[in-house]
């Protein structure tokens, strides 16, 4: 059904247009490669850092994909203070994210998730882009990074809500009769939505594609993008494939030596004397800081001691740390997994120190990082450049519309293209749609009319969305729908008295 994940990671480069953005991911998941996945398509560029085969760290040269400006569209953060955080980041050359916490701005805690919640944006973008080259790249060391991404799940949303459908139809291909099923094992770690479920619960029932969707009700998209999902991540498959996998699984079951009896586990007690920490926001707030910034210190660091430090106060700063981030004070599964990630840090750094060839190789970096770092730091104005060298879906949207004011179409059609391409809003992909009509009323009518359906669709309060629909459907002669599109942008701004006179000009022509 899909090539293998050696095949497909053994070409280098090439285009996702042939190997899809699903497809290298699920590669890099299954051999647990670290590397970077770079990505290009016209002005647009994103490297990605996997770790073990999960994305861990994505650059992105889009301006709404960069962390303050994320969080300002969340509503974390106001527009004013991510101006003047941003400023104070350039001119101290320190990083926006420690100085927001630094400020108060945002917690810790609260700054990991979106981190998270930002990186999961910025590879879902990705699934938009069929037409980018790509090229991976072999990292000499592991990456620095401390946010980790669930590849299963991110193929699964991003197939499902993200990829364009004609890419999905033209990557999973089969006859009618062949049956589908539920691949045996597990769910690969995934957590399904209600759709998601109800379409794996009718694979047991081993039905073809027509019959999955009349026991599950949904549309031909619906069911094919999930079907696919499910199939790349071996958790669906044809039934042949369903079957030659359980004979496989009891084979290995049969060969292997019978399990000694063990006794049932006793019921553990909390631990008496440690209460829980995860409602104490200062605890839960030291612990992810600590957590977020481990990957960048070296042992000295990670310990908080000097170079010089000596066995006993080493000893005391390793027990102090093991003491106040133990797995054992924390509750939800999230926070203790940090805690004992923390916990094998510090204990692997105390081991470092402890060792005399280790420490004095310790010490031997330290001094040559501090050599290459004196008079290789980038200027604040180089810094400032690499900022505004970022690409900007309002700016590029702002000169579409002066240039379309200028009656300029094919000019104006290319930047809202550009802002599409950053950032697909609905309001950008209208003008867009109107500016390919007014290039060429006689040739692109019908085809900007399906566009802005179809971003009527996705927003249906879009007020320019049903202006420009009217627009064009009076052009194409087709009175009826100009009149309810005119009447339904009236409706959402009854302040704009010019769509009255349009109904009223288009009553009198019918």
């Amino acid at each position: 059904m899909f090539p293998t994940p050696s095949q497909v990671l053994r070409q280098r480069e090439g285009v996702l247009a042939d190997t899809p953005f699903p497809l290298l991911l699920h590669a890099l998941m299954a051999e647990e490669r670290t590397c970077t996945l770079e990505l290009k398509v016209r002005q647009r560029e994103k490297r990605i850092v996997f770790e073990d085969g999960a994305p861990v760290a994505c650059q992105s040269n889009l301006l709404h994909e960069t962390l303050g400006k994320y969080l300002v569209e969340k509503g974390k953060l106001s527009e004013t203070d991510y101006q003047k955080a941003l400023a104070e980041s350039i001119s101290a050359e320190v990083p926006l994210s420690g100085l927001l916490v630094q400020k108060g701005l945002i917690s810790p805690f609260d700054l990991y998730k979106q981190l998270q919640a930002n990186l999961a944006h910025k590879l879902l973008d990705c699934f938009r882009w069929v037409d980018a080259k790509y090229r991976l790249i072999a990292d000499v060391e592991p990456p620095d990074a401390s946010v980790r991404t669930n590849t299963g799940q991110l193929i699964l949303t991003g197939v499902a809500n993200v990829m364009p459908f004609d890419a999905v139809a033209t990557h999973f291909t089969f006859t009618d009769e062949r049956r589908f099923g539920q691949m045996p094992g597990s769910e690969a770690g995934l957590k399904l939505s209600s759709k998601d479920a109800r379409l794996f619960q009718a694979l047991r029932l081993r039905p073809t594609f027509g019959e999955l969707m009349e026991r599950t009700g949904f549309d031909t998209e619906v069911v094919l993008r999930r079907l696919y999902a499910l199939c790349l991540l071996e958790v669906a498959g044809f039934v042949e494939d369903v079957d030659a996998k359980a004979a496989r699984l009891s084979a290995g079951k049969g060969a292997a030596p019978a399990p000694e009896p063990v006794a049932p586990p006793v019921a553990a007690s909390a631990p008496q004397g440690t209460p829980f920490s995860d409602e104490d926001e200062a605890a839960r707030n030291a612990l992810v800081s600590a957590f977020m910034s481990h990957r960048s210190k070296d042992p000295f660091a990670l310990l908080d001691v000097p170079e010089d430090v000596q066995p006993v106060p080493l000893r005391k700063a390793f027990l102090a740390l093991a003491d106040r981030y133990a797995p054992l004070r924390f509750h939800t599964p999230e926070l203790r997994e940090k805690a004992e990630v923390l916990l094998a840090a510090h204990a692997k750094a105390f081991g470092a120190l402890s060792d005399a060839e280790q420490n004095l190789l310790w010490r031997k970096r330290r001094a040559a990082h501090r050599e290459k770092d004196r008079g290789t730091r980038p200027t604040t104005a180089e810094q400032f450049r690499i900022r505004t060298d970022l690409l900007d879906a309002t700016t590029q949207f702002d000169e579409a519309k002066r240039r379309l004011a200028a009656r300029n179409h094919a000019g104006a059609f290319e930047y809202f293209e550009y802002a599409c391409d950053i950032d697909p809003k609905p309001l950008y992909q209208a003008y867009r749609a109107y500016a390919r009509y007014l290039m060429k009323p006689e040739v692109h009518g019908r085809l900007a009319q399906q566009e802005l359906q179809e971003v009527l669709r996705q927003e249906p309060t879009l007020e320019e969305g049903w202006a420009f629909l009217g627009e064009v459907a009076q052009g194409e002669g087709q009175w009826g729908q100009a009149e309810d599109a005119f009447r339904r942008a009236f409706k959402l701004n009854p302040k704009n008295r010019r769509y009255v006179e349009l109904i009223q000009e288009i009553v009198r022509r019918r």
